[in-house]
Order: C-alpha cells, then structure tokens, then sequence
C-alpha cells in the first residue's frame, strides 16, 4: 500500500510541462522517423537471429534482409532475441521503437543519476536543474535528435539496452547482490562493454593496493567478479543450448571483423575507420593496432584515476569513450554514449563547450561527405576537409580524453570530495 502511494505520489510530482514536452518531441521523432521511410535493418536481422537458433540452424551462415546481413553477435544474443519471433514485423518495429523511447529517457534518468549522486558537491546540494523531477524528461526531448540516437532507431538497434545495462549497473549500491550482472550480460551480447570488466579490476587492485585490504573487500573488485561470473553463466548456458554456433563464434568468428562492415565506412566513427579513410585503404593494418593500444592504455588510466579520485562519471563516460574509439568498427549508433557524455559536460564547462559537442553530435555532418555502399568505396578518395567531416566523433573522442585528463588531474584525492573542474 506504501509503495502504490509513493509511485502515485512521484507520477504527481512529475512536471506536466516535462512530460507534455517530452511526448510531443516523441511525437514529432515518430514522425519524422516514418516519413524517412526507416527500415530497421537491423531489427529485421535480430528477430532472423532469433528464428534461426529456435530453428536449429547454422547462426553463422544465416544470411538476413535484401542487404545479405550476416550474424555478428555472440550466440547469447540470438537466445536473447527468440521473442522477436512471436510478435509480426509491423507490430515489433512498433514496440522496438516505443521501447527505445522509454530507454532513451532511462539512459537520460541513469547519467543524471551517475552525474549528480558521484559528482562534485555542488549538484549533489539540490536545487540546480539536474536534480528537480523532470529533469530526465526535458534533457530526452531533445536528446532524442542526436544522429547517434536517430541511427539507433532507424536501423533498430540495441545500443540504448547496451547502456542503459551499464549504467544501471554502476549507479546502483555498491552492496546491491546484483551489482555487476548488468555489465556482465551487456558483454555477452555485445563484446564492447568488456572494457568496464577490464576498468573495474584494475581500479579494485589499485584501490586494494592502496587501502591495504584484502582485494575481495572493495566494491570495485566485487562488481568486476559478479560481471565476469555474470557473462561466463549466460556464455556457458548459451554453449549447452547452442555448442556447434558457440564453438564457431569463439574460435573463428570473433577474429573475422570484417563480418561486421567495410572498416573505411563514413558511419565506422572509431580509429580504425578514420586511420583507413586518411590512408586510402580498407586496411590501416599496425598503424590502427599501435594507434589503439596507445589511446586503450591512456583511456583506462584515466578512467581508472578518475574512479581513485571519487570522479566517477568521468571515469564511466572515458571508458565508454575509450572502448568506442579502439573497437576495429564502431558505428556511430554505437556513439548512444553521447548522452551521458552531454549530460556530463554540460554540469562542468562553460555552456559554449557543450554547445559545439552537442552541434557535433546533432548536426549529422559525418554524412555531408561523399558515401555509398558496397562495392564503390568513394570513402577511399575524400579530401582533407571531407576526412576531418567523416572523422568528427573519433577526434571529440580523443578531445574528450585530454579534457577527462585535465579534469582528473586537477582534482584532489581522498574522500571522492573533488574540486569542481573548470574549462
């Protein structure tokens, strides 16, 4: 009976502003996402992943859609995408669609949460705009025009579940039982989130290191054990259900990146991508490896500093950033992390800074450059000026993690009591 009264009382509380604003920019996306004939691609391959391992066929050598797509994914996901076949198509782009609506003010609800709860103590005081109820609410209706957000829903995409799993998972109590799972099973679906896996052991040996406790004794170490246990169970159950696609995906599948698209692609917004456009090859080769092991090291250490100095969002966002530039493809759908990102610097730097990061974000400019699908490869062949257009989200990136490292640096350990980082 409390807790009916308290849900009541927090739908009441809601501003009728925020939310009337929000479902009229919903709306208008809906919309504007019908009239450009959207097609949801990738929904379309998912819900043929479903069908196939419901079928006992071959995940692998599945092809979907008139594009011929293949399966990328780990098996866990095609298990995870079973009930895709029990609904019509016209009925699950309907709900794909709602359901990343809802998702969409989730992720916007959970940054602000990662934002305001771990950030300095001036917004963790109240009465700032991130903390009043709606604040999720007006930050969605406009966020939800960002091209990486439009691309999600375009093809049907699974990168706002992607994050909205990782941020649960880190925002929530540290003696939570379930601290952990999310960033766990995110990995089993899709490999990129690993790299939280990665950033919470190295922060929970350093933090052991240095606080000279037992490593199992700090809630770092404890989330990145529940996350690899987490992944290994649905991995290993995935195995029992489907061993001849488990054995082929961890065997030879993940090595064959190439599965996945055309590395020079305009939409492959990671170094890879970039360093193939810049070359004219569709294969960077050592130059992408050295590049991406220089700029995984640099991106974990500061992440991993950030979370020892009581910064956790920065840590979260260069971490998403980090695994996003150094990924061989990232999809700028991919780059969803730009609403915590937002969210992230609009709390820390002057309002300008954040305009020219939303305007990258918002103007949809990578595609004002010659592209087209395979075969031709008119990204082989751009100028200067079309390579920096075509490479916009991997150089914020790497801004955003000399930004991070200045931030980080300038704050003071002990306590997570942080300095407030200026511009």
């Amino acid at each position: 009976m409390t807790a009916t009264v308290t849900a009541r009382t927090r739908v009441r509380s809601l501003p009728l502003a925020a939310l009337g604003t929000c479902l009229l920019s919903f709306v208008a996306f809906w919309a504007a996402q019908r009239a450009a004939h959207v097609t949801m691609l990738d929904l379309s391959v998912y819900r043929a992943e479903g069908a196939t391992a419901l079928a006992g066929g071959d995940l692998y050598a599945m092809r979907a859609t008139s594009a011929n797509l293949p399966m990328t994914y780990p098996p866990f996901a095609a298990l995870l995408f079973t009930p895709l076949t029990l609904v019509g198509v016209s009925e699950m782009r309907a709900l794909a669609t709602l359901g990343n609506l809802l998702l969409l003010v989730a992720l916007t609800h959970l940054s602000l949460r990662l934002v305001v709860s771990h950030g300095p103590d001036a917004l963790r005081r109240g009465g700032a705009f991130w903390t009043r109820p709606g604040a999720a609410l007006w930050l969605a209706a406009v966020l939800v025009w960002c091209e990486p957000v439009w691309q999600t829903f375009r093809y049907g995409q699974i990168n706002l579940l992607m994050a909205v799993a990782v941020l649960w998972d880190l925002t929530r109590r540290a003696d939570s039982r379930w601290v952990g799972v999310g960033i766990g099973i995110a990995t089993a679906v899709k490999l990129t989130p690993g790299l939280f896996v990665v950033l919470l052991f190295v922060v929970g040996v350093l933090r052991a290191r240095s606080d000279g406790f037992a490593p199992w004794w700090n809630e770092w170490l404890r989330r990145a054990v529940r996350a690899t246990t987490a992944f290994l169970v649905v991995t290993v159950a995935s195995a029992v259900v489907l061993p001849y696609d488990s054995r082929r995906f961890w065997t030879e599948m993940i090595f064959e990146t190439g599965r996945v698209g055309r590395t020079e692609e305009t939409a492959n917004q990671s170094l890879s991508g970039v360093l193939a456009r810049l070359l004219h090859t569709t294969d960077p080769g050592v130059w992408w490896v050295v590049a991406a092991a220089v700029v995984g090291l640099t991106g974990v250490c500061v992440a991993a500093l950030a979370a020892l100095r009581g910064d956790r969002p920065v840590a979260v966002v260069a971490c998403a950033v980090t695994a996003l530039l150094v990924s061989p493809i990232s999809w700028s759908h991919h780059w969803v992390w730009c609403v915590p990102a937002l969210i992230l610097l609009a709390t820390r730097v002057h309002p300008a800074w954040t305009a020219g990061t939303a305007l990258v974000f918002g103007s949809f400019a990578l595609w004002w450059v010659p592209h087209a699908p395979a075969p031709v490869r008119l990204e082989l062949h751009q100028n200067g000026w079309q390579m920096l257009a075509s490479g916009l989200y991997t150089l914020l990136g790497l801004a955003l993690l000399g930004v991070f490292a200045v931030w980080t640096a300038r704050t003071r350990a002990g306590g997570g009591r942080l300095e407030r980082p200026t511009a």
